[in-house]
C-alpha cells in the first residue's frame, strides 16, 4: 500500500502564505507525477497543480498560476505546495495525490492522502 501523508494547513489572513508539504511511503515502484487537488465546501474536487517526477512539467490551474508554486524532493518522496497572496476563494481541503501511470496530470491518480484545510480569512 502506499500512504500519502499532508501537512502545513491552517488559518490565514488574504494576502499571506503557507506551505504545504506531502510525504509519500509505502510500495512505491515507480511514480510518474504528484499532484494537489483541493475541494471547498458544497463544490468537486479541483485541480490545483502537478509535478512530473522527473520535474520538467509543472501544470497549474489558471486560478493558482502565478501564487502557488509546486515542487518536490525525490529522496524524500516528497511534494510541496507553496501558496503565496492567498485569497478566501482558496480556503478548502486540500488533498495529495500519486499518480504511477502516464496520462494527463490534472486527473486520474490512484492513491490519495487525508487531507488539510487551508482557510483564509478576508
Amino acid at each position: 500500500q502506499v500512504q500519502l501523508v499532508e501537512s502545513g494547513g491552517g488559518l490565514v489572513q488574504a494576502g499571506g502564505s503557507l506551505r504545504l508539504s506531502c510525504g509519500a511511503s509505502g510500495r512505491i515502484f515507480s511514480a510518474y507525477a504528484m499532484g494537489w487537488f483541493r475541494q471547498a465546501p458544497g463544490k468537486e474536487r479541483e485541480f490545483v497543480a502537478a509535478i512530473s517526477w522527473g520535474g520538467g512539467v509543472t501544470p497549474y490551474a489558471d486560478s493558482v498560476k502565478g501564487r502557488f508554486t509546486i515542487s518536490r524532493d525525490i529522496a524524500k518522496i516528497t511534494v510541496y505546495l507553496e501558496m503565496n497572496n492567498l485569497k478566501p476563494e482558496d480556503t478548502a481541503s486540500y488533498f495529495c495525490a500519486l499518480k504511477t501511470h502516464v496520462g494527463s496530470m490534472r486527473e486520474n491518480y490512484e492513491h490519495w492522502g487525508q487531507g488539510t484545510q487551508v482557510t483564509v480569512s478576508s
